[in-house]
Order: C-alpha cells, then sequence, then structure tokens
C-alpha cells in the first residue's frame, strides 16, 4: 500500500499538493518562523507591519531604535523610520534565502514597501525601488498601481527589480500593471539582461474591495444579501486569473487583505500567492475547511449579475474596461487604502519622535 503522509496543518497541505503558494504578511521573525514550517515560501513588510510588530514586540527593538538615532545624527523621524522598516525586512530576507536560492527567484522572497508619499511621483518610486532591491538578493518592491505607479513599474522591472504591485482592486488595475511588467521584461530581454529569475506578483487586495462595496451599500442605502458582498474580490480574482493564463503574462496573481476563509479557499489550485496575517493563519490551521481545488470553479451567475447591477463600483473593477489609467488614483478602494498607508507611515514616524524628544510631560 502507498504509504499515507501527513500534514502540519490545511496551508501546508495546500502547499504541498497544489501550486499554490502561501507567503506570510509580515516580517516577524516569530510570525515567519511559524509560517515557514507550515509551508510559506515568502513574506512582507510595510510601515503597518511594523507598527503592529513595534506594538507586540518592541521590546526587540527600542535598543536598536535608540541605537539608529544617535548614529544618524541628523536623520529625521520618517528617515530614522524607514530604516527600521529596512532592517526588518533584511532580517525577514534572511530566512527566506534558502527558498530563494532552492526555487532560483521564484519564491523565497520578502516584499517590501515604497514610501506611499510617493504614489504621484513615478521618478522617486523608481529610485527607491532600486535603493530597496539592493538591501538583499531575495527583495521584492511593492509598488501601487496609480496612474504614477504603472511607468514606475515597467522602469522598475527593465532596471532588473522584482515587482509586487499593490493598492490593486479591479481586473483593468491588474491587466495594466500585467501590461507594464512585459514591457519591462521585453526591454531587458532585448538587451540580453536576464529575467530568468525576476519573480513579479501582482496582489489584488480582495478584501478591501469587499470593504468598499460595504461603504457604498450603507452611502447609497443599496439593499442586497450580505452574503453576495463577500463574493465581490473572489469574482474580480478568478477573472483576473482565468484571463492572465489565456494572455500567457509572466506574472502571479497574490491574494491579499483576508476578510473570509473564501480568500484562502476559493484560490487552492491556482499558480498564485495567498498571503494572509499570521492570526488569519492560525484561523485557516484550525479550520476543517477541505484543500481542494476550487480556483477554476466559477462565483454563482446569480451573484455577480446582482453586484453588477447594483454596484457601479463593482462593474468599474470587474470589466476590462471599468476603469482607465486616469481613473486609478480616484478609486475608492485606492484612496481608503493610500489614506491607511500614508496615515501608518506617520504613526510610525511619531513612534520615533517620542525616542527622539521625549515628552517632557510625561513622568
Amino acid at each position: 500500500m502507498p504509504e499515507l503522509t501527513t500534514y502540519k496543518s490545511p496551508l501546508h497541505k495546500m502547499t504541498q499538493t497544489t501550486p499554490t503558494c502561501l507567503w506570510n504578511d509580515s516580517a516577524s521573525i516569530q510570525e515567519l518562523t511559524y509560517s515557514i514550517e507550515h509551508g510559506a515560501v515568502g513574506a512582507t513588510c510595510n510601515p503597518v507591519i511594523v507598527m503592529e510588530l513595534l506594538k507586540k514586540e518592541m521590546y526587540l527593538w527600542e535598543d536598536r531604535i535608540r541605537q539608529l538615532i544617535r548614529e544618524r545624527a541628523t536623520a529625521t523621524e520618517e528617515q530614522i523610520g524607514w530604516g527600521v522598516v529596512e532592517e526588518m525586512s533584511t532580517k525577514a530576507a534572511v530566512l527566506l534565502k534558502p527558498i530563494f536560492d532552492r526555487t532560483r527567484g521564484k519564491n523565497g522572497r520578502l516584499s517590501i514597501q515604497t514610501d506611499p508619499h510617493l504614489y504621484r511621483d513615478s521618478n522617486a518610486i523608481v529610485e527607491q525601488a532600486v535603493h530597496f532591491s539592493q538591501l538583499a538578493p531575495n527583495m521584492i518592491v511593492k509598488i501601487p498601481v496609480t496612474r504614477a505607479g504603472i511607468p514606475a513599474i515597467e522602469e522598475a522591472t527593465y532596471r532588473g527589480v522584482s515587482i509586487n504591485a499593490t493598492v490593486c482592486f479591479s481586473l483593468p488595475q491588474c491587466i495594466a500593471v500585467a501590461e507594464a511588467l512585459e514591457r519591462g521584461l521585453r526591454r531587458r530581454e532585448r538587451e540580453g539582461l536576464d529575467v530568468s529569475t525576476m519573480g513579479p506578483v501582482c496582489t489584488i487586495m480582495v478584501g478591501r474591495l469587499d470593504d468598499w462595496l460595504k461603504v457604498v451599500a450603507e452611502k447609497e442605502n443599496i439593499t442586497t444579501d450580505p452574503g453576495y458582498l463577500e463574493w465581490a474580490g473572489v469574482a474580480v480574482f478568478k477573472k483576473t486569473y482565468r484571463l492572465f493564463r489565456e494572455r500567457g503574462y509572466r506574472v502571479r496573481l497574490l491574494s491579499a487583505a483576508f476578510r473570509n476563509h473564501m480568500h484562502w479557499s476559493e484560490f487552492i489550485g491556482g499558480d498564485v500567492v495567498i498571503s494572509p496575517p499570521y492570526k488569519w493563519q492560525l484561523r485557516y490551521n484550525a479550520s476543517d475547511v477541505e484543500v481542494v481545488a476550487r480556483i477554476d470553479k466559477p462565483v454563482d451567475p446569480k451573484i455577480v449579475e446582482e453586484l453588477l447591477r447594483k454596484f457601479v463600483d463593482f462593474r468599474r473593477a470587474y470589466e476590462e474596461d471599468g476603469l482607465s489609467l486616469d481613473d486609478f488614483d480616484d478609486f475608492g478602494p485606492t484612496r481608503r487604502t493610500l489614506r491607511q498607508f500614508i496615515g501608518a507611515c506617520h504613526e510610525l514616524a511619531g513612534q520615533i519622535r517620542d525616542f527622539m524628544i521625549p515628552n517632557p510631560d510625561k513622568k
């Protein structure tokens, strides 16, 4: 009889029996170690994650923050904050380097986010992306899918930077990303530059699209089955995945912004990445959700039809021509997400300020 294989968890089983990859949406060494034990082959760092880690693990970082402040005597609180982001990222990248070497760059990468303040400046995004890519050999750099982000994705790819397109919620944005990546890759190929070890991904923040449609429903007094709104991001992801395979784009989709188990379970079986936070990994691994391929199972057409009929912004996200490049920056989920990411940068700077200029009113 064949030997039975024992898997540590549902996520581990997914990574061992399907093409679907697991990345950890955190740069915490403890959380990433757990995730790797359950099959993870990538991780993420950004100011939001850094703030969450500092709240939980400040005891691991307070001495180093003070040291950075002493060493960089003229640095601003923002510069020190980004120094912390870079150090957290490089430490996590070390854990992933063996996977990076084994997969020749497809996996084993640490995803670091460019400064969201730069979302309107292509040149500044590219320069920071190149800098971040040089922090470790297995860095992948997040660039927002904004009007300025699309040309930045092409140029950074041409310069050899592996890209994780972020702040992305729609099929039109994903197509713009894929086409920009192809342009950058072809430019490299024409010059005889290597592209074989580049591992670009395009994130769809599926839960954030769901969140936005719920905001719209409240604002516009739209009544629909509440369960239908949990399927919006899933429907966009599945349609995008199907189109990407048909066109042969050299980029994988990544599912992020988890709100329910379908943001994992509905994508099992695809050559895609799921990137849940640690707490969602614990939840999934404690669940009884069956690990079976669902990526090619379509969302109920009745759900899609109702969302298309009642929500203009779902149509904009779901239809290939729903958004133009000029629309990207004004799309509701884009504005909400950029505000949160920029707010986290300010919060991180405020945290550093408490070290640089302690509040004299506090005992």
